[in-house]
């Protein structure tokens, strides 16, 4: 039985007491159930109680008491307490409990799927670049936890569009092409320029992939080398985050909203909605109506266009793309953004609440050997991913990035994370994975068979260890919708441990394969299907971060 199910046995119950004449109320749609700190309290609590007893005119725990009744009714229910001022505590028969256990096994990779953001069409903007360089480090941070949350969002019912946001207009580009240039010549690259070593090696293939450019006149070999050199870093981009296991739905070029007049269109739309007004020659937005701490220029006096009209002209053509939900993940120098990018919304005429969202991600710190590590051999300043990747690998990376809430600093010791020890929590989790794979190996090798979920006997996984596994194997469902919801992929990684450490316990207490001329029994192959589904769990869990499932370790 899943927690899910518990609470419409606990809704069915009120409905039957309500149907009795013993509770004048109206039954609650859903109820909420949750699992005891405690243990002994029972595997599961309800305050149905609490909530009714005022429209019912009656103490809490006399109502607590009425449903209390109709739920000792069930053979599903091995006992119920009333406690305190009305908690419901309720303890599951194991055979009700240990059902769980093949249903998971037969969902497989289905297992943790639900319909709670069904019907939501999301657009998630998770990294925005400029097409001159290397990914770094911060947006390593966004591509493994908003891939996580996509997952997230994916498994809990939603329509996810991954999208990254490119941004190619603007003087960087032309500095990029100059920078690249220069390069090809010998020169000095222009201060104001790109100054890593990357745009050596960069000149070097375009001049050995297109030798004439050389001999174009200057302006045109800017715009030559400017436009080769965006395609190649593009696509170095792509494979990069692919290696990560991070892939994007859609690359949208800033250049694509002028080439196509999307940003005139936006501005149109603004002012049919009444939320422009001129002055001093320039177009403003008036945001300030909205939260925002002032008004935005749009269109400067001198006829130029703003960044921020870039920006409300995107959101504009996710909007009318069909998306009910934008979500835009930015980095930690972009707190001024969440108020103004709220209130641009409403300008639209959108719910800032409902239609926009804007996390913002804190910096991360890389150590290696207790020492902060700051400068790239091929970028310069910065630490580029794939370095990152080639220090850590991709899952203790991944795992380690999407383990903590975004709005948190973070620093990486590479030491740290990349050994094999149960103090690590990426390989503690992956271990417990290896350790149930193994187990379920050697069963094969041993030629004991599980059985058929028919001939499954769920009442045998009555051990306390078994109870608490199962338990928490149900949690699983509940967890990832939450983090779906909520944008908080970390819940999962946070979830997993817990699973781990009491897949361990279960383990270290209930012998799951005989020993030597021991018989296999029926309790042997119930615990079977409770290690296959625990090992289902594990492995789902880590693909939602991103992170691989390893057999053996």
């Amino acid at each position: 039985m899943t927690p899910e199910d518990l609470a419409q046995l606990v809704v069915s119950s009120v409905r039957a007491a309500v149907d009795a004449g013993e509770l004048p109320v109206a039954a609650p749609e859903t109820v909420l159930i949750e699992r005891p700190k405690n243990r002994q309290h029972g595997d599961y609590a309800t305050n149905v109680a609490l909530q009714l007893a005022k429209s019912a005119g009656r103490p809490p725990r006399q109502v607590a008491e009425i449903i209390a009744g109709h739920l000792r009714a069930s053979a599903a229910i091995e006992q119920v307490d009333v406690a305190g001022p009305g908690f419901i505590n309720i303890r599951l028969a194991s055979a009700a409990q240990g059902l769980l256990a093949p249903q998971i096994a037969e969902a497989g990779q289905r297992y943790g799927q639900s319909e709670t953001l069904r019907g939501q069409k999301v657009n998630l903007e998770f990294i925005s670049a400029n097409p001159t360089g290397p990914l770094h480090l911060g947006h390593t941070r966004w591509a493994a936890v908003g891939d996580a949350v996509a997952r997230v969002l994916t498994k809990a019912g939603a329509e996810v569009t991954r999208e990254f946001y490119v941004n190619d207009r603007g003087a960087q580009m032309d500095k990029f092409g100059a920078s690249l240039r220069a390069a090809a010549h010998g020169r000095p690259v222009p201060e104001d320029g790109y100054h890593g070593a990357y745009i050596k090696d960069l000149a070097q293939e375009i001049v050995a992939e297109h030798p004439d450019i050389v001999d174009l006149p200057e302006p045109e070999q800017l715009v030559a080398f400017r436009e080769h050199g965006y395609r190649k870093q593009i696509a170095e981009q792509q494979a990069q985050l692919d290696a990560f296991r991070t892939h994007f739905d859609v690359w949208y070029s800033e250049r694509s909203l002028y080439d196509s007049g999307r940003v005139e269109h936006g501005i149109d739309v603004l002012k049919s909605k009444g939320h422009l007004y001129e002055k001093d020659g320039a177009l403003w937005m008036r945001t300030s109506d909205f939260g925002d701490d002032k008004d935005r220029v749009l269109v400067r006096g001198n006829g130029e266009l703003t960044y921020f009209a870039s920006d409300t002209a995107y959101y504009i053509d996710k909007r009318e793309r069909g998306f009910d939900v934008c979500i835009c993940l930015l980095g930690a120098d972009h707190h001024g953004y969440v108020g103004r990018l709220r209130a641009m919304a409403a300008c639209v005429g959108d719910d800032p609440d409902r239609n926009i969202e804007v996390p913002i991600g804190q910096l991360v710190k890389i150590l290696k050997a207790g020492q902060e590590v700051r400068l790239s051999k091929r970028a310069g300043d910065i630490i580029t991913l794939q370095e990152i990747v080639d220090m850590t690998g991709v899952d203790p990376l991944r795992y380690t990035l999407c383990r903590y809430p975004v709005d948190s600093p973070l620093t990486l010791d590479v030491e740290i994370i990349t050994r094999q020890l149960p103090d690590n929590p990426v390989f503690y989790v992956q271990y417990a994975h290896s350790r149930l794979a193994s187990l379920l190996r050697n069963a094969t090798e041993l030629g004991i068979d599980r059985g058929s979920a028919a001939d499954f006997s769920p009442e045998l996984l009555d051990h306390d260890r078994e109870g608490e596994l199962l338990g928490a194997l149900g949690e699983f469902p509940r967890v990832v919708a939450t983090a779906a919801e909520l944008r908080e992929p970390h819940r999962v990684a946070r979830y997993l441990e817990e699973l781990a450490g009491t897949y361990h316990r279960f383990y270290d207490a209930c012998r799951v394969l005989p020993h030597g001329d021991e018989p296999v029994t029926e309790l042997t192959r119930a615990r079977l299907w409770l290690c296959e589904a625990t090992r289902i769990v594990l492995a789902n869990g880590l693909d939602l971060l991103g992170v691989t499932a390893p057999e053996r370790m």
